[in-house]
């Protein structure tokens, strides 16, 4: 046999220098495939989902009638695991068109199975709008809770357009097409037209918590008055049921001829693919089974609650999103 020539020595080592790196991108790409199949394969189908359970849907920030929500509320009813279901509320709010959709979805799913809503530390407006469609409300003692209300918020920028020397003019139909604008004062009618539609929708909001809590007249004109309420004035006032957390939530259930040795299993909204291979699902996965947050994730949570929210809206206090509410509002 000849010698190996130093050409042919390098020539090999160049190969196997090829072939480990192509090796190692194909394990990397199995890996990251199995465990994207592992995100997307756990849970309502091949996890503790397809045992009984009790379930738990989160409703947490701004509510806004987001369609994955309202697809995990559907998914929960039609789920014959899940045999009650609790609705974990921490929300200041959103539009009320979208939390409206929230409440009917939860009390599409109240139909056919028992559901207690846990307020953590916050459920106004919209969110306390989600809350009613229970069948029963749990808040801890300093929970706030309340303001009933509808709101609509649009700014005007005419001293700053004037400040830069801008003129901004438009042709309209009529009047009050597309008033308040956000440039010069309303014309004659606009607020009023405005203020129409906004009492309107509140009078909907009273008369749908009146009717879930059992209120008369008397009392939801009392109590609609945009106010928050600890979870202790919230209970002597009705708006509440029990005060407690998750157990409380949990012993009616039982109460209700839920098997108290059932799990509670949160349900997630599913996963929309992102990048390569699933990786940003795999990417995700990973995070959560170390204890580190998405990225990604956070920051478009984030600047979903800071939107400019279009239309009426039930929020409580939209300045204070990203902080931490505290009882003293």
């Amino acid at each position: 046999m000849e010698p190996l020539r130093a050409d042919d020595i390098i020539d090999r080592q160049r190969m196997r220098r090829k072939l480990s790196f192509w090796r190692a991108i194909t394990i990397i790409v199995i890996v990251a495939g199995l465990i994207a199949l592992t995100a997307s394969f756990s849970g309502d189908r091949f996890g503790p989902q397809t045992r009984s359970h009790v379930a738990r849907i989160a409703v947490e920030g701004t509510i806004t009638g987001d369609d994955r929500l309202l697809a995990l509320i559907e998914r929960v009813r039609r789920s014959e695991q899940a045999k009650a279901v609790i609705i974990a509320i921490d929300s200041p709010g959103g539009t009320t068109a979208g939390s409206e959709a929230v409440h009917d979805a939860v009390r599409k799913l109240a139909a056919e199975k028992p559901v207690v809503a846990q307020i953590d530390t916050l459920a106004a407006s919209g969110g306390y709008m989600v809350a009613v469609a229970a069948d029963r409300i749990v808040a801890r003692q300093s929970s706030i809770v309340g303001s009933i209300g509808v709101i609509v918020q649009y700014p005007n920028f005419t001293g700053l357009l004037e400040n830069w020397g801008v003129d901004v003019r438009a042709i309209k139909s009529t009047p009050l097409k597309a008033e308040p604008s956000f440039f010069g004062e309303p014309p004659e009618g606009a607020e009023e037209m405005l203020r129409a539609l906004v009492m309107d929708s509140f009078d909907w909001f009273k008369e749908l918590v009146a009717e879930r809590r059992g209120f008369d007249q008397a009392t939801i004109d009392r109590l609609a008055d945009g106010s928050v309420y600890s979870g202790r004035v919230s209970l002597a006032n009705g708006l509440v049921d029990e005060l407690g957390g998750e157990d409380a939530a949990r012993a009616w259930l039982t109460a209700q001829g839920i098997d108290e040795d059932l799990k509670i299993v949160r349900w997630e909204p599913r996963r929309e693919d992102s990048g390569l291979f699933g990786l940003g699902i795999a990417a995700e996965f990973v995070a959560g089974r170390i204890g580190l947050s998405n990225p990604a994730s956070s920051v478009t949570k984030a600047l979903n609650q800071r939107l400019f929210l279009d239309g009426l809206i039930s929020l409580w206090h939209a300045d204070a999103l990203l902080t931490s509410p505290t009882a003293e509002p």
